[in-house]
């Protein structure tokens, strides 16, 4: 039911989730209904197995959850925070009969104190429209259609939903950036209260609140995907107390022989990916059970991996925590939106290898200048959302052109946000020759790197490849596509052998820096996943996989 604490960076001693059975119904008609005559199960889509696909909600019709709120006595403090981890996709919340707090988007979380708002009796109140891929709001691989490479639709609430009763002198948020040069991290506590007290190394440090405050490290260990180590940290007021970690490592661009590669930690570092969709077959966007994120992560470790590219989609916090612990390196894509695709754009520069530039709205599908100024705010919120992840290497702002629009003034503008992180401003394509990647998909012919020219000062990142596909027999639906179809497990394997010998392993020596294959699981049409989209079948040995994988380096 996905119980678990939601922020494990920054975790008090105050939760109560609501995730379980609620009422819903469907209208036309945006007035809340008097009755309620059926029911779903939060935090799962209308539209998934583990609700029976129950309904696709259409553009035209309105979702209603009701529940009733059953407050413990003696849990309400100063404040009682209403959280919400994401609802797809827009999002009207009422206590009783007041409109709280209204949300667009459907990715990102939002909260709201309801504590003005309760009565003797309370009730729980969200009235949601989605609109799918019939607006410029972000989707991700949403489609009204679906289909091969888009996804069903989901609406409502898909995400973990809980309350946090707290004090006025509560703590909002902790930043903290680490500098392993330096051996220090500056830290930024956010709350009403004037100073807080922050527990680090044995050592209890009282700090002045709301501004960037600089601590040293005396016992400086370095987080890797080898020896992912996390540092204890705990943050007070006077009446409330948080725990959370953080990491010392450093991500950025170094010059090793003439070649610009990926650094971690200052040294050269060979990212080997895998695209995850973070699909599950009965949940779609969420899964079952907390257990399937770390299971995720863990297979492919096993198979050799030390990174995975989060396709198009924001998770919740504690997937992010268990890349933090387990220790895996995060590519995190932003979310895409706009009007519908144009596929000459989308396709264009695969067969011609001529980029657009993208301040041609209407070829983007990004004619609406509000959609235009939403995407930037979104974008700007997904940093901020996860700028503490320690795991986060790289941020995605597009994908294939995927509503792609000023992503040059988008790139200098989100490294006012974050500097401290790598950018891929278009994976794919439609390259405006900028940020720190030349980042290319290659997937139905042999892999070679690109010329000087091209690549200018930036890491050559592979950042789609493989898509080989080979259907499980009762693991997959109907339809079986992929890019290239394998007739066996050792096919598979042969085929993804041969690609690292012929094709990475000779590129990495001209100064490749890392590549993400394609994916992790089936999903829906797909079956060109390393696992099947009910993660019960590995498609490859997995001993040999990780064998693989390992000479790349050493060859």
């Amino acid at each position: 039911m996905l119980d678990e604490y939601p922020r494990p960076q920054l975790v008090r001693d105050s939760y109560l989730s609501l995730n379980g059975v609620w009422e819903y119904a469907l209208s036309k008609d945006k007035t809340l209904p008097k009755s309620f005559e059926d029911t779903l199960i939060v935090p799962y889509s209308l539209e998934c197995k583990i609700n029976e696909e129950k309904h696709i909600l259409q553009p035209d019709e309105y979702l209603f959850y009701h529940k009733k709120l059953e407050i413990p006595e003696g849990f309400i403090k100063d404040k009682l925070i209403l959280h919400f981890t994401a609802v797809d996709q827009i999002a009207d919340v009422y206590i009783n009969d007041k409109l709280v707090i209204s949300h667009e988007g459907g990715f990102l979380p939002f909260e709201v104190d309801i504590k003005p708002y309760l009565q003797k009796e309370n009730h729980l109140y969200v009235r949601v429209k989605d609109v799918t891929d019939t607006s410029y709001l972000s989707r991700g691989k949403q489609k009204l259609k679906h289909g091969k490479i888009w996804y069903t639709p989901q609406s409502g609430i898909y995400l973990p939903v809980w309350m946090e009763s707290v004090s006025n002198d509560y703590i909002e948020d902790i930043l903290v950036t680490p500098d392993i040069d330096k051996s220090r991290i500056s830290i930024n506590v956010k709350t009403n209260a004037k100073k807080v007290k922050v527990e680090l190394e044995g050592k209890e440090i009282e700090i002045k609140a709301n501004e960037k405050v600089i601590l040293p490290i005396d016992n400086l260990m370095l987080w890797s995907p080898e020896d992912p180590f996390l540092y204890p940290l705990k943050v007070k007021t006077d009446n409330d107390e948080v725990t959370s970690y953080f990491a010392m490592r450093k991500f950025s661009k170094g010059n090793e022989n003439g070649f610009y590669r990926f650094y971690l930690n200052n040294k050269p570092y060979f990212l080997k990916g895998v695209l995850d969709q973070g699909y599950y077959k009965n949940g779609l966007l969420t899964p079952e059970k907390d257990e399937d994120y770390i299971n995720d992560i863990l297979w492919m470790k096993n198979l050799g991996f030390n990174c995975l590219r989060k396709h198009i989609k924001i998770e919740p916090l504690r997937w992010y925590h268990h890349c933090d612990k387990l220790g895996m390196i995060v590519i995190q894509d932003f979310v895409n939106g706009g009007r519908s695709y144009h596929f000459p754009t989308i396709a264009f520069p695969l067969i011609t290898n001529i980029h657009h530039k993208d301040t041609n709205y209407r070829k983007f599908a990004r004619q609406d200048e509000e959609g235009r100024n939403k995407a930037k705010q979104e974008f700007i919120d997904t940093i901020n959302y996860l700028k503490n992840v320690p795991s986060i290497a790289i941020w995605t702002i597009f994908n294939e052109g995927w509503g792609q629009f000023d992503s040059k003034e988008i790139y200098r503008e989100l490294l006012k946000v974050d500097d401290t992180r790598l950018y891929d401003h278009a994976s794919g394509w439609h390259d405006q020759g900028i940020s720190d990647f030349k980042s290319l998909h290659v997937y139905f012919k042999k892999f070679k790197m690109p010329k000087h020219k091209a690549i200018k000062d930036r890491i050559v990142l592979l950042s789609e490849c493989g898509g080989y596909n080979l259907a499980i027999p009762g693991h997959t639906s109907n339809t079986n596509f992929g890019y290239k179809k394998m007739e066996d497990k050792d096919a598979l394997l042969d085929k993804y052998e041969a690609f690292i010998d012929d094709e990475i392993i000779p590129a990495y020596k001209k100064g490749l820096s890392g590549f993400i294959y394609t994916q992790l699981s089936d999903v829906e049409d797909e079956c060109n996943g390393l696992l099947t989209f009910d993660r019960e079948v590995v498609k490859v040995d997995i001993d040999k996989m990780k064998k693989i994988n390992e000479r790349i380096e050493i060859s």
